[in-house]
């Protein structure tokens, strides 16, 4: 099982870090992105103990942003946040010469390493998904972490997937968002492949099996405790990890489970005055008055803004 002081263990911690946020993107008034709001919210995500960021990810709507736009993302988040933490790049889409592509193009403008989602939409097969996998960890020499959402993909990365494509030099994680807490645990037993969280909801219960750390849509806000989790889960402390996850229940629940994590999250930081704009880009909407209050109501009950 990966756990802290294990080779795969320190080569993730090297690649890519243990507390993750995918970042959002911030846009203005007229849809394009408000590239001094991006440094913004990286330095805050920074802050407040993030040592990766993830950028172009689902959170980043990365669905709408334009190939030139993310190489920009990166730029800018990396001049502003220099070497303070890791900066993954989501490169993965659902044709596979884009993906390389924009993958090379991502190495090129200064990223740590890259995010591969399954391909969406198109549901292909476990051969395909391999192979499209392989191809854009052949494309660079950048540590790869997969992403596993079927729930968004429309198809899983089977356990006996995972664990081939484990021998692939590049490919050192998982950020699961799968839900198969099983299946997670037997890829963790049986290969060198690290896994990472992706989803809020189950963080302590990946921890506990033996992830490494977590990529979070509610790290906007909850950062500071999901990195003490990941610390006493890490000194086998679970009293204090699962009064943590107790603890953070109820924003995790607000910011997931109500609307699309980009929204919440952006509707959080408007909040607390991070960002000046909510707004996303089509088909997303922005959060409504309804859902603002429902998440600054949280925000305040759990102590993270002052009424």
């Amino acid at each position: 099982m990966a756990i802290l002081g294990d080779s795969a263990a320190a080569a993730a911690i090297d690649a890519f870090g243990t507390v993750g946020t995918a970042m959002v993107t911030p846009f203005k008034d007229d849809g394009t992105i408000d590239y001094p709001a991006v440094e913004k919210v990286a330095n805050h995500l920074v802050d407040l103990g993030n040592n990766m960021l993830v950028v172009s990810g689902t959170t980043g709507e990365s669905p709408t942003t334009t190939d030139d736009e993310k190489i920009e993302l990166l730029k800018v988040v990396r001049g502003v946040i220099g070497n303070r933490a890791k900066i993954i790049a989501g490169t993965g889409n659902n044709v596979t010469s884009h993906t390389i592509e924009l993958s090379k193009r991502s190495a090129a403008a200064g990223a740590d390493g890259i995010l591969i989602v399954t391909p969406y939409y198109s549901k292909p097969t476990q051969p395909a998904i391999a192979a499209h996998m392989c191809a854009a960890a052949d494309s660079t020499d950048l540590p790869v972490m997969l992403y596993d959402i079927p729930g968004r993909s429309g198809v899983p990365i089977r356990t006996e997937t995972l664990l081939g494509l484990a021998d692939h030099p590049n490919i050192l994680a998982v950020k699961d968002a799968k839900g198969d807490l099983f299946a997670s645990a037997q890829v963790m037993n049986r290969s060198s492949l690290v896994y990472y969280s992706g989803e809020d909801a189950l963080n302590l219960p990946l921890l506990a099996l033996g992830a490494l750390g977590v990529v979070s849509v509610a790290g906007h806000v909850c950062t500071p405790r999901f990195a003490e989790m990941v610390a006493a889960v890490a000194n086998n402390d679970l009293a204090t990890a699962r009064a943590i996850a107790h603890e953070t229940a109820d924003m995790v629940d607000a910011l997931m489970n109500h609307m699309p994590g980009v929204i919440s999250a952006k509707a959080a930081l408007q909040a607390q005055g991070i960002l000046d704009n909510r707004g996303t880009r089509m088909p997303l909407l922005p959060a409504d008055e309804e859902q603002m209050a429902l998440v600054t109501a949280q925000l305040t009950r759990s102590g993270y803004l002052s009424e």
